[in-house]
Parts: C-alpha cells; sequence; structure tokens
C-alpha cells in the first residue's frame, strides 16, 4: 500500500485530534455528544487557507463542521466546478453526435447494440451508476443540487423527457432550448412525484440532509429510487490524510458521511438501503497529496505534480480500495420503506 511522505506541520494538523466540548459539538445526525473529536480544516480548492472547525461523532462516525458558515455563498464563485459548461460535447458533428448518444444511452439504459460496443471501446464511468436506478424515456428524474444541470443535459440528450433541476447556488433560473429547465432553489422548490431523485455530490453540501432526503422520500413514486453519491469519511483515504482528504472540502462539504451514519440518516428520513456501489478514483490520491504539500486544487503547479506512474499506482489502489468498501466515495440506491 502506497504512504505519503511526511508532511510539514501547519496549524489545521497541529489542532486536529481534540476531545469536543460543548452542547454545539453534539452530533446533528445521532445526537451523540460523547468522545467527539474535532479539527480544523483548510479551504485548499480555490487555496485561501481560511481555517474551519470540524468535529467527528464518535457513535455515527460523520464528520461534520461545527458550524456553518453564515455566508456560504461566497464558496461557490461563477468558476466553481458545477457551474462549468461542457459546450464541445453539444457542438459535434452529426454522425460523432449520433454516436454519442448510443454510447450514453447504453450506458445510462442498457439498451443498443452499437451503443454496447460503442461503450466497450470508450465507457461512459460517469453515468454507469444510473444503470442500477432502471430507468426509461419515461421516467420522471429530479436532480438535486445539479449545478448548471450538465448530466440533465445528458440524459435530455438520449431522449428522456420528464427532467427537472435544481440548485441553492445559481444566480438565476436556467432554461435550454432543448426544454430543460434548472431552477435556483432547493428540493421544496420541486413538487411532484418522480421516479428517481438524485443527489449527485450534493447532499454534503446541504446544512440539513435529514430535511433533504425526507423530501426526497415525500417525493418519490411506488418503486421509485433515490439515489445518493456522497464522499464517504469512513474510507482509507480520510485515514491516511485526515484534514488533507481532498474531498472533506472545506467548507462547502458540512457533512462527511461514514456508511454507519449514512444509514442512520436513511432510516430516519423513511428510506432504506437497497444497494451500495463503492466507486472512488485516483483523485482521492491525487488531491489529497497536493493538499499534503500545501498545493491548492485549481493551482497549475498541481497539473504535472505526479507521473503518470504514479498515478496508475493510485488507480489500480481506488479499485481494490472500492471492493473492500474502504474507497472515499459511494453511491447509495433508496426506497421507500
Amino acid at each position: 500500500m502506497l504512504r505519503p511522505h511526511d508532511a510539514p506541520s501547519h496549524p489545521a494538523r497541529r489542532r486536529a485530534g481534540r476531545d469536543a466540548r460543548g452542547d454545539d459539538m453534539n452530533c446533528r445526525i445521532c445526537g451523540n455528544a460523547e468522545g467527539n473529536r474535532t479539527f480544523e480544516a483548510r479551504e485548499m480548492m480555490y487555496g485561501t487557507r481560511e481555517t474551519f472547525a470540524y468535529f467527528q461523532c464518535a457513535g455515527c462516525g460523520c464528520l461534520q463542521i461545527a458550524e456553518v458558515p453564515a455566508d456560504l455563498a461566497r464558496f461557490y464563485p461563477p468558476d466553481y466546478t458545477s457551474f462549468k459548461p461542457s459546450p464541445g460535447r453539444r457542438f459535434a458533428g452529426a454522425l460523432r453526435g449520433a454516436m454519442r448518444r448510443a454510447r450514453y444511452r447504453y450506458a445510462v439504459l442498457g439498451r443498443g447494440l452499437a451503443g454496447r460496443l460503442l461503450h466497450a471501446l470508450a465507457p461512459k464511468r460517469s453515468l454507469e451508476h444510473l444503470r442500477h436506478v432502471a430507468l426509461t424515456l419515461d421516467s420522471r428524474v429530479l436532480d438535486v443540487g445539479c449545478g448548471t444541470g450538465e448530466l440533465l443535459l445528458i440524459l435530455r440528450e438520449i431522449g428522456m423527457r420528464h427532467l427537472l433541476g435544481v440548485d441553492a447556488f445559481l444566480v438565476r433560473d436556467l432554461s435550454y432550448p432543448n426544454g430543460l429547465r434548472v431552477l435556483r432553489g432547493t428540493i421544496d422548490d420541486a413538487a411532484g412525484e418522480r421516479d428517481c431523485v438524485m443527489f449527485n455530490y450534493s447532499l454534503e453540501h446541504m446544512s440539513d440532509p435529514h430535511a433533504a432526503l425526507g423530501a426526497a422520500a415525500e417525493r418519490l413514486a411506488p418503486g421509485g429510487t433515490c439515489l445518493a453519491r456522497i464522499p464517504l469519511v469512513s474510507s482509507e483515504a480520510w485515514e491516511r490524510y485526515g484534514v488533507d482528504w481532498v474531498n472533506l472540502d472545506a467548507p462547502r462539504h458540512l457533512y462527511l458521511h461514514s456508511a454507519k451514519s449514512f444509514a442512520f440518516l436513511a432510516e430516519r428520513a423513511g428510506l432504506r438501503l437497497s444497494r451500495t456501489l463503492y466507486d472512488s478514483d485516483d483523485f482521492q490520491f491525487r488531491g489529497s497529496e497536493l493538499y499534503r504539500r500545501d498545493i491548492p486544487l485549481n493551482s497549475p503547479a498541481g497539473r504535472k505534480a505526479f507521473s503518470r506512474r504514479q498515478i496508475r499506482a493510485w488507480r489500480l489502489e481506488a479499485e481494490s480500495l472500492n471492493l473492500e468498501s474502504r474507497g472515499d466515495l459511494a453511491t447509495f440506491y433508496l426506497k421507500k420503506k
């Protein structure tokens, strides 16, 4: 197993691991107040290095921010990852566009011989988790915290029609020429029954994940699926890197669940777990090693920091950790109880 080099000391590490004191450190997931441990993590995506207090529950394992910043929106500037469009995908030639749609349709729906062949040649890994939802072209899908709606645009492109996205940090509502709408708002602004409610790496950004999952449960049609993709603190990456773990992402990630705390949260929201898919990749090591070296994620210095050989080794390790349920990203498939 690969081990990081010794890292220089800085305040975020020196103060990590103290016993938590005070009622404000009660776990907001399970209520435990005993033995919780505090940490300080830095904002390192943009490299402001502003520090934020977190604590980890000794009961359920959830790592959570001690106090949600009142001005959280300032940490989501216009160039934030989920607000960046991918214009190239929608302006390809007719033949290439048809091939792309066939490949995407197979990745999502598992349909089409041509798409199967194209997907075998160039797998679209970022869509494969949707195959387990058993979507159809008529499925009613809500994507919560969807940014500019990039995933929904792909689903619209393969022929799905009943799609809606919401994101609290958008500047304004978005309406695309193909009919897709993305609203500036929360799940409470998206009424109506849904066959699938998705939280694609968005639930960890929400100040009340219990209310969000409860609202998702209320909107699920009989047999529908709530899909939650989240980073997990019950992972090798957290144990190895601590507050330098890239997917801690202070202060944007308010809750870093363990598998145990998420199961508890889902149960409280009236949902049952039907499947778990661990799907972490080499990013957990690449990003965390940058932070250990005090290099921001968006810094040009990080683009060539590691050799291809090193990245391949991390990729193989990520695959192994996923098989052991120790990866730092997982997709949870939930049904109404």
